[in-house]
């Protein structure tokens, strides 16, 4: 792959769209070319527009510092043809975002979307590369809806479901019926920081707004199967969530309890675990993790700061599994939430959709 396609961050100043900058420094594959946002932004360089509001751990890259930010709605036009497809990343209620995405898409932009508006689109599909790439087949559906040749809207899912989804997944054919998950949040995960957020210090918040009707629902989108041009969602297993904001930065945890039609012994789990791999290995992504799963032995891991950057913050660790009085199985799963659930899994998406044929230049 030689040529670089042009991208576009809608959103670039929030916490998720700064994630983007830093993932798209140097990559293979794409070329930030434009940053955008909120008209209150627009004009400013963008190293001006994040003053004192830059939320990474790393200083502002260099190469995106001048960038102007231009202004999502007003230089719609301008965007729509620097660019060959945007990430969105925006924070606005969600009749807006979903107005906002299917625009750019009508205008021949696809947009690969951090956000949670268009996630119950029928034709829409929420993808995680390693759990159900082949969902990418409804784009054709959603074109002929939208009347485009190269616009689409592709989603990624809630970034509390990947601590315990993949591992569900890669347990399919034990025919997992029943599963109890209880998970423990990270303030980033509220796009904050400590500093902004003093009162999560020494504290836990046991609510989270959408967030365990979306823990329960989602996977079982992800596991649903395309019919007429739609995703129809799985009927099984049955989740029950509980969703807990934890005073940790980065890391989402989740405590998970499973009954299974077919009882798979710990041994046949664990190596289910181990061995998993998919597309985007197969493809060799420039995100994907070599190992998407880790199983560790040690009964206090997985933790937040020995494990959450496994695979450069793309893989998913599990642990402590062992057989329940009451379930089958329990086991605790961690996974990066900016990165796997949020930014990192959106890049990781356009490269499947890049290597499948979805995404491609306009000159090309």
């Amino acid at each position: 792959m030689s040529d670089k396609l042009r991208v576009g961050i809608l959103g670039a100043t929030g916490m998720v769209g700064q994630r983007f900058i830093l993932l798209l420094e140097n990559h293979p594959w794409f070329e930030p070319v434009l940053v955008a946002a909120s008209g209150r932004s627009a004009g400013k360089p963008y190293a001006e527009a994040v003053e004192g509001r830059w939320k990474m751990d790393v200083p502002t890259p260099e190469y995106v510092k001048d960038m102007p930010v231009y202004d999502m709605d007003a230089d719609f036009d301008k965007i729509c043809a620097s660019v060959d497809f945007v990430f969105c990343a925006v924070n606005m209620p969600k009749d807006q975002i979903k107005a906002l995405e299917e625009k750019y898409a009508k205008a021949e932009v696809p947009v690969v979307s951090n956000n949670s508006a268009n996630r119950w689109t029928p034709d829409v599909p929420m993808v995680v590369p390693e759990i159900n790439p082949e969902h990418l087949e409804v784009i054709e559906a959603q074109r002929k809806r939208l009347g485009t040749e190269r616009g689409f809207i592709c989603v990624k899912p809630n970034c509390s479901i990947q601590s315990y989804t993949p591992a569900l997944n890669a347990l399919k054919e034990f025919k997992p019926k029943l599963v109890v998950a209880t998970t423990y949040q990270a303030i980033s995960g509220a796009g904050k920081t400590f500093a902004q957020w003093p009162e999560m210090e020494g504290n836990i918040i046991p609510y989270i707004g959408g967030e365990e009707e979306k823990s329960e629902k989602e996977p079982l989108r992800l596991w649903g199967n395309i019919v007429d041009g739609k995703i129809v969602p799985a009927t099984e297993p049955v989740i029950t969530c509980q969703c807990i904001r934890v005073p940790v930065l980065n890391g989402h945890t989740a405590a998970v309890f499973v009954n299974f039609e077919k009882k798979p012994t710990k041994e046949q789990i664990i190596e289910a675990w181990r061995n998993y791999k998919a597309l985007p290995q197969e493809l060799d992504l420039p995100s994907a993790p070599e190992h998407f799963i880790q199983y560790l032995e040690d009964d206090d891991r997985p933790q937040v700061r020995l494990d959450v950057n496994f695979e450069n913050g793309m893989g998913i660790s599990l642990g402590r599994l062992r057989e329940d009085s009451v379930f089958d199985y329990k086991f605790v799963g961690l996974s990066h939430n900016t990165l796997r659930g949020a930014a990192g899994g959106a890049v990781e998406i356009a490269e499947l959709l890049r290597a499948k044929g979805y995404l491609v230049s306009k000159e090309g």
